[in-house]
């Protein structure tokens, strides 16, 4: 299913993160991919409030804890730079669907990065 929401349709996900060669794009396609099925998710459920929001968000961050093998394995890692990144574009979504008031910290609350 297509995303609808313009701003979020246009918006570089883990732009960051392929700019810096420490992380592999194969992977990081993946987290993508992970951003973007998150997005789907949220207008096909249309989340009524931050609780079944942060139902949607944890599971998405679950799939990016399970990614983070695939990080190890081309000699690479969630790190710093790359848990910033990741933190701002679940904050960025949040934000674009009307969740003004997501904490980032909460969107994210079960990684393990």
């Amino acid at each position: 299913m297509p995303i609808s929401n313009t701003r979020v349709a246009e918006h570089p996900f883990l732009e960051g993160l392929y700019k810096d060669g420490y992380f592999p794009d194969h992977v990081v396609d993946k987290g993508k991919a992970i951003l973007v099925a998150l997005c789907e998710r949220i207008e096909a459920e249309r989340p009524a409030d931050l609780a079944a929001l942060y139902r949607l968000t944890h599971a998405a961050t679950e799939e990016f804890n399970a990614l983070e093998a695939e990080f190890e394995a081309a000699d690479s890692e969630i790190e710093t730079v790359a848990r910033e990144e990741i933190g701002g574009d679940f904050r960025f979504v949040a934000r674009a669907y009307g969740f003004e008031d997501a904490d980032t910290e909460d969107l994210i609350a079960t990684r393990e990065w």
